[in-house]
């Protein structure tokens, strides 16, 4: 059996990484590394400190981790793939949710093309590391506007590389890169040795191109993905993202609006990030009912945890210490109480949230029957959050995941012998190399 050298590379890393584990902490601190990362403007502070290590810290070497990385072209040009990201973000999350046994996801955000984007890094932007906090990368969407002329995939996708990402065996590690211009601008960093250095890391990196894929471009779109073990894919950023509406969305928001009163921040930065909570509910509200229906069904769901800042969450763990919480950093209704009545506080904001989230879950299934049918009307087979759910799921699935629902599978794949092209503007697996696990 052959094994070329970046798979080699790739074994080494998975067979010693229980070895170099780093210290959560020392882990985060490698997160940021000359790149300009986005400043909190619309939020009161959040101290890193405290919010660091336990939202964006390696995850635990017993959890199933998926890590991702999202990287977005915010060239001039490209307003409707930053739209198209903020309207399904939620729908990706929620997809992957389905799988079994029950992930732990990790999500980052790099943006690069942006004119404000430093030059010397590329004009490349790490608005957030990989983390759990998934408010905090809806923050950041929000934040991202288009502007610019000079797109360097290869830098964006080397920029992803250096993340931190996990180092436990058989995590199902992701970048996504979509632009719509020539992959191959970048004269530093050329995407071939950005997407060869990612693979020798075992991770596989997925490309969307922006445009027909029939067109000169695309090619180079499609080589990234072969050279590093992922997917490749065309759509149609302006008109490709189809949002359904639903008879179920009115009384979805309004659970997503009642939820929000279970929550309970502490620390220095927990207000800031629990104000944060409501304005991601807003932004989701300014885009339609799809988008508020999908961030409350996100609030059911597992990828929901908060434990960095809201104490119902926070004191489902053994190690966590309410009576080391300053009171100055507690809600004013807490501030008074004694240690066994903020437990019993918390227990019964604990007991309201449960039933809440119980009626959008009964509520979101609901739903999610009513768009699938609905969606036997439209093709989105050209939307940005197909062509990601559909690589999500078979990724997903080479690392022994499961999904129930069928919705995400599409037919749009179709297996085509090696060196021949059929319809280029499908969505397509790449064809692995010899000696892929």
């Amino acid at each position: 059996m052959y094994l070329n050298p970046e798979r080699l590379g790739a074994l080494a890393i998975a067979l010693c990484a229980p070895l170099c584990t780093l210290h959560p902490r020392a882990a985060a601190q490698t997160d940021t590394g000359g790149v300009e990362v986005a400043p909190v403007t619309e939020l009161p502070p959040v101290n890193v400190r405290l919010l660091g290590p336990a939202a964006i810290a390696a995850p635990a070497a017993t959890s199933r981790v998926i890590d991702i990385a999202i990287c977005l072209d915010t060239s001039g040009s490209m307003r409707g793939l930053i739209d198209s990201a903020r309207q399904k973000i939620w729908t990706i999350v929620n997809d992957l949710a389905l799988a079994k046994p029950e992930p732990q996801l990790r999500v980052a955000l790099l943006a690069y093309g942006g004119q404000s984007y430093p030059q010397e890094a590329g004009f490349v932007r790490l608005a957030a590391p990989l983390t759990s906090d998934l408010d905090l990368i809806s923050r950041e969407l929000f934040t991202l506007s288009a502007g610019g002329s000079v797109e360097y995939v290869g830098r964006v996708v080397d920029r992803a590389t250096q993340l931190a990402w996990s180092p436990e065996p058989g995590a199902l590690k992701l970048i996504v890169v979509a632009g719509n211009e020539s992959a191959d601008q970048d004269r530093v960093r050329p995407y071939r040795d950005a997407c060869r250095s990612a693979i020798a890391r075992d991770i596989m990196v997925n490309a969307i191109y922006c445009g027909p894929g029939t067109d000169a471009i695309a090619p180079g779109w499609r080589e990234i993905a072969k050279l590093a073990d992922g997917q490749f894919a065309s759509i149609d950023k302006d008109n490709g993202t189809v949002a359904i509406a639903s008879p179920y969305d009115a009384e979805l928001t309004r659970l997503s609006g009642e939820i929000n009163t279970t929550y309970l921040y502490y620390g220095e930065g927990g207000r800031g990030a629990w104000a944060n909570q409501t304005v991601q509910d807003r932004n989701a509200a300014e885009l339609n009912s799809d988008a508020q229906a999908s961030r409350a069904q996100l609030k059911s769901g597992k990828f929901y945890r908060n434990s960095h800042w809201d104490l119902v969450d926070a004191t489902k763990e053994e190690s966590f210490d309410l009576a080391g919480v300053d009171p100055a950093h507690l809600p004013e209704v807490m501030r008074l109480m004694t240690l066994e009545q903020r437990k019993g506080y918390i227990a019964a904001m604990r007991k309201k949230r449960t039933g809440i989230q119980a009626q959008i879950a009964k509520l979101s299934e609901s739903r999610s029957k009513f768009v699938e049918e609905a969606m036997l009307e439209h093709d989105e087979t050209k939307a940005l959050d197909f062509v990601i759910r559909k690589a999500l799921r078979d990724q997903a699935r080479t690392r022994g995941f499961t999904f129930e629902s069928k919705r995400s599978e599409g037919t749009v794949e179709k297996a085509t012998p090696e060196g021949t092209q059929e319809a280029p503007q499908e969505t397509t697996q790449e064809p692995r190399r010899q000696g892929r696990r």
